[in-house]
């Protein structure tokens, strides 16, 4: 039957006035939707803001609405959710840690185990901070404990509390030098200066700033010693909690904790914190038959309780009887090596059929955590009808929340899913939705690449875009957060031999892969696309990717010998395929390759063919870049004043009118950057302290703005060197202040220097200079 009610009013008003159209009171509504009073009432005053979709289905049921109020309810019940673009918007870091289980019971003496551990951390007692390893089976609430102690009051987290996922299931899990990479991005160290360093020296650095931190890191799922041993801190107060389905017996000097299932009274503590105190007292025997059912296990436990949670009317017998007939009933389905299918199949038998759909279709996801608008396109639901299947899975305890609007699965569950989307989507169900979901991601990974790019910059206007790339920065979150996702279509794009799809998502990625240099999978992304081109029989365009590979090689992996095979095979696959753009971008990479060896004659020769060819080829952006490069070639060679002439040169066609729509705001703020910082070595090392401040303030703040925090601490500090020697004490003070600030930021050796110089000042001296290192 329909109503009037319009449905733009606040979903509490809404739900109050089609309760009193129909002559029910709240406990009538109550025992007709199997929602509780309680909650009904919360909803109707305004203080329980997001009722999710299951919630309004089943008092749209009780209500006896009809199909057009229905959907009129749900749309009220969407409107008093923050929009999911905006909160795409906003995203936490990659390892902030996610929000612990509002009802953790039990495992208090493990509990007690840890504060130990953190008191010891907080006190410094030994030379290595403590580390705990956590194990257990899947399910067991390994990582629930560890964010249950980095959230309590007493733990040592004024830095805060960090989780790297190592995803130890994983086909392909994270190394522990990805590891090291994405927390230094995490504790501030740049990109920039991740790629000036070796992987040993990425280590080194990941230790100097781990050794300054009043935190705990959360190392969550790991597969092996071989992951988590180079991340173990050796001083500080750190403390490091391992989870691991192993033992990881290698690991020396650790504290173990084995959590097994839950003792029954911790069972029925959880079934109390979720069903009720209420109606577990009142049936003590069928609340024993439940957690008996579940293994006592926390996931299943959870599951099954938040099922019932939502229907007040059942009897827990009811609800145990039902557990048995469906363990009966799916003993074939397995999820692993564990018979708690029978509370997943009952949470997944209550479901809506979308909802239930949507579940097992995300098993298709790799590991790590999703959007709603990636489970949209698998699903292929309006992204308001995702957000609300999604919402019901995390009311049945199927689906977790990760970071800020974000979702994942537990392992566990995955496995399941899939168990479930075989048996009932069948092979073309399955490839139907994976296709659908590899073009979206490529398709947006494209798009949210090319903003960096010179010739593209901002999509075209699209009302349909799932998701908000109205500028760089937005672009740049989307491809971090669903690095993983993207990264997965790309594998399966080149495994199913889209060789023209490969290379295009690599070359939409180029511009932008200097700005995360810490993801760690560029080398593949280059590989693959230099195989595609090889395979499409394209000497230019594989030239292309090949060049891209040596920069790969070289400043995310450090291996020198390969870049330079990549970037001598490059010109000679330009020459073949006659392309003088992509000569003269072989030469300009062999010249950056022998500038990071300090082959400067060697360096020089290549950086000026690759001059000589970018003019040929009309390409200004390409010959800036190498030009900043002969900079520093020419400082090091002793030509000065040639050095400065090349940075003038640059300035002068930075400026020139012919060039302003030619070259992109982005690099020409880097561009200019870059020359600056070179050129100001120069004025230091010929003691030109008031050119050198010139060059220093023009550029102050502007790596600070890019987390670029090494090179800012050392503009700060040259800064600093330069105005006390032209007798500015006052800002050369407040310049070596702003590199102390920086604190674990930038290297100790700059620090050190900064302290040096404010104490020379204080001595009516100027700090002692050695030769100005970049």
């Amino acid at each position: 039957m329909g109503t009037g009610v319009g449905i733009t009013a606040p979903f509490g008003r809404l739900l109050r006035t089609l309760r009193q159209g129909r002559r029910l009171t709240i406990e009538e509504l109550a025992e007709a939707s199997g929602i509780s009073g309680r909650a009904i009432g919360d909803m109707e005053r305004g203080r329980s803001r997001r009722p999710h979709r299951s919630t309004v289905t089943a008092l749209a049921q009780g209500l006896g609405l009809d199909e057009a109020a229905h959907a009129g309810l749900l749309a009220a019940a969407r409107a008093a959710r923050p929009g999911a673009r905006a909160a795409e918007a906003v995203r936490a870091s990659a390892h902030t840690l996610p929000r612990g289980v509002r009802d953790f019971v039990g495992r208090q003496a493990e509990l007690a185990e840890l504060r130990a551990l953190v008191r010891e951390a907080a006190e410094g007692r030994s030379g290595a901070p403590p580390v705990a390893v956590v194990s257990g089976p899947p399910g067991s609430g390994k990582t629930s404990l560890a964010v249950r102690l980095a959230e309590e009051p007493s733990a040592p987290c004024p830095d805060g509390a960090f989780l790297v996922d190592l995803r130890g299931l994983d086909e392909r899990p994270p190394s522990a030098e990805q590891a090291v990479a994405g927390l230094l991005g995490t504790w501030g160290v740049g990109d920039a200066e991740l790629a000036r360093l070796t992987a040993e020296e990425r280590l080194a650095r990941y230790h100097e700033v781990a050794a300054g931190l009043d935190a705990v890191l959360v190392l969550d799922n790991a597969g092996g010693e071989a992951q988590v041993r180079p991340l173990l801190p050796r001083a500080g107060r750190l403390l490091v909690v391992v989870t691991s389905r192993r033992t990881l017996a290698g690991l020396e000097g650790v504290r173990r904790i084995a959590l097994g299932t839950l003792r029954p009274r911790e069972s029925a503590a959880l079934l109390r914190a979720v069903v009720g105190a209420g109606r577990v007292d009142a049936e003590p025997g069928a609340a024993d038959l439940v957690a008996g059912l579940c293994g006592h296990l926390p996931l299943a436990l959870r599951v099954a309780a938040n099922w019932a949670a939502t229907r007040t009317h059942w009897s827990l017998e009811r609800l145990a009887g039902r557990l048995v007939d469906e363990d009966r009933r799916l003993d074939a389905l397995s999820a692993g090596d564990l018979k708690v299918n029978s509370a997943f199949a009952l949470s997944c038998s209550r479901l809506a059929p979308e909802a239930a759909r949507m579940f097992r279709l995300l098993s298709l996801l790799p590991g790590g955590d999703f959007g709603a608008a990636t489970a949209a396109v698998l699903a292929d639901v309006p992204p308001a009808d995702a957000e609300d299947l999604l919402e019901e899975l995390l009311e049945a305890g199927l689906l977790m929340t990760s970071r800020q609007d974000r979702y994942r699965l537990h392992d566990l569950l995955r496995l399941y899913a899939a168990a479930r989307r075989r048996t009932e989507d069948g092979e073309e169900g399955s490839l139907a939705a994976r296709s659908r979901l590899r073009h979206w991601l490529l398709d947006t990974a494209v798009l949210a690449g090319r903003w960096h790019e010179p010739d593209y910059g901002r999509p075209p206007e699209d009302p349909d875009r799932l998701v908000a790339l109205d500028d760089r920065e937005q672009a740049a979150r989307w491809i971090r957060a669903e690095g993983d996702t993207w990264l997965a279509a790309f594998r399966e794009a080149a495994a199913l031999g889209e060789h023209t799809r490969v290379v295009e998502v690599a070359e939409a990625m180029h511009w932008f892969s200097d700005h995360w240099v810490s993801w760690g999978h560029w080398v593949e992304v280059y590989e693959r696309a230099a195989t595609a081109a090889a395979a499409l029989r394209d000497a230019a365009l594989e030239a292309t990717h090949r060049n891209y590979l040596a920069w790969a090689y070289w400043a995310c992996a450090r291996r020198h010998e390969e870049a330079a095979e990549a970037a001598t095979s490059a010109l000679r696959l330009a020459r073949a395929g006659g392309s003088t753009l992509q000569e003269a971008w072989a030469y300009a990479y062999l010249g950056w390759l022998r500038d990071a060896v300090d082959d400067l004659p060697l360096a020089a020769d290549h950086y000026l063919r690759a001059a000589r060819l970018f003019t040929a080829a009309d390409d200004v952006n390409g010959y800036l870049q190498v030009s900043c490069g002969m900079i520093r070639v020419l400082r090091g060679a002793g030509r000065a004043q040639a050095a400065v002439d090349t940075c003038r040169g640059i300035m002068d066609a930075l400026a020139d009118p012919r060039h302003q729509d030619r070259i992109p705001p982005n690099v020409r703020e880097f561009t200019a950057l870059s020359a600056l910082y070179a050129v100001s070595f120069v004025h230091l090392d010929e003691e030109r302290w008031e050119e050198a401040v010139d060059a220093l303030r023009s550029i102050r703040g502007q790596f600070d703005a890019r987390g670029w925090h090494k090179q800012a601490g050392k503009v700060h500090l040259h800064l600093a060197h330069a105005l006390a020697r032209l007798g500015e004490r006052a800002e050369a003070a407040a310049e070596y202040r702003a590199v102390l600030a920086l604190d674990a930021r930038v290297p100790a050796d700059v620090r050190d220097d900064a302290r040096a110089g404010l104490a020379a000042l204080a001595a009516g001296r100027p700090a002692p200079l050695a030769r100005f290192a970049q």
